[in-house]
């Protein structure tokens, strides 16, 4: 039986281009099927390839490789999550970190690939749904984060519920959701904790929020959060994943909790840390920011 690789990237940059013609030919000489999307095909020009269309694109692929940044990845996981792929990032953007090898590994990645040298984890992810007196808004699903974000200028006001009780109503710029995964990502840069990728639990953060307790909050994976926008609000945005976004009129009931299927992403090397990761893709100074030569 063929395997099946679906392969993604930024053909937007020539860099990317030339790095995806380049695993998509060690792809096709180990005996795979390359696939590519079809709107890619056509920069790829690589002859042999397969151009996939749909959501259904990885619908039989043994993985799903994503070349590219952060955004490449979550876009490649939109294929790779509801075909049960494995999705595996190979970083040509800036930080990466979702990634987990370097354009300079290419070679060897696919090498570890063709003899099954990977393992794979699986990541949690959070289902949303939004109504409006009863009627559905909005329904999607995120492997990072999902906000409830702000339109206008003016201070929105949230009414935040978790596990059907009441937390805290928030003036603020929105409030964020997000898994382990998405701890690095919108989350962190307001404000929340890293959180390591074998925890499971949701993270709630404030954005911005004019009130004396705005601290981040982490709640059981069995959680069940409730996001009510005000209804004398100017209305606000859904947004999944930095990627889906959806428009919420004043008065909607935003529900997250997490998600029935999970993304499962590729480990080349399921020894290394997490602590690894973090230290060199922030850069971190292991000998404290104080530390003299």
């Amino acid at each position: 039986m063929t395997r099946a690789a679906l392969l993604v990237t930024h053909t937007g940059r020539p860099r990317s281009t030339a790095h995806a013609r380049t695993v998509a030919e060690d792809l096709r000489q180990a005996g795979f099927e390359v696939r590519v999307p079809a709107e890619e095909a056509a920069q790829l020009d690589l002859p042999g390839i397969r151009p996939v269309a749909g959501p259904d694109a990885a619908v039989g692929a043994e993985i799903v490789f994503a070349l590219g940044g952060d955004g490449t990845l979550l876009r490649a996981a939109e294929l790779a999550r509801p075909a049960g792929a494995a999705l595996l990032g190979i970083n040509l953007g800036k930080v990466g970190f979702l990634a987990e090898a370097e354009a300079t590994d290419l070679d060897q990645v696919v090498a570890d690939v063709a003899v099954g040298n990977y393992t794979v984890d699986e990541r949690m992810t959070l289902e949303v749904t939004a109504e409006l007196n009863g009627e559905s808004v909005a329904a999607s699903w995120a492997l990072n984060e999902v906000s409830v974000e702000r339109i206008t200028r003016a201070m929105l006001e949230l009414m935040v519920d978790v596990d059907g009780r009441p937390l805290s109503r928030y003036g603020c710029d929105g409030v964020v959701c997000a898994t382990p995964t998405g701890s690095t990502a919108y989350a962190f840069s307001a404000g929340g904790p890293v959180v390591w990728p074998e925890v499971e639990a949701m993270l709630l953060v404030p954005v911005s929020a004019h009130t004396l307790f705005s601290r981040p909050l982490v709640a059981a994976p069995t959680s069940t959060v409730v996001i009510t926008v005000d209804p004398y609000a100017p209305g606000a945005v859904l947004c999944c994943d930095g990627r889906r976004t959806f428009p919420l009129p004043a008065g909607t009931q935003v529900t997250v909790r997490k998600g029935d299927r999970p993304v499962r992403v590729v480990r080349l090397d399921p020894e290394r840390p997490f602590t690894d990761r973090l230290v060199a893709k922030f850069a971190l100074p292991v000998d404290g920011w104080r530390a003299t030569n």
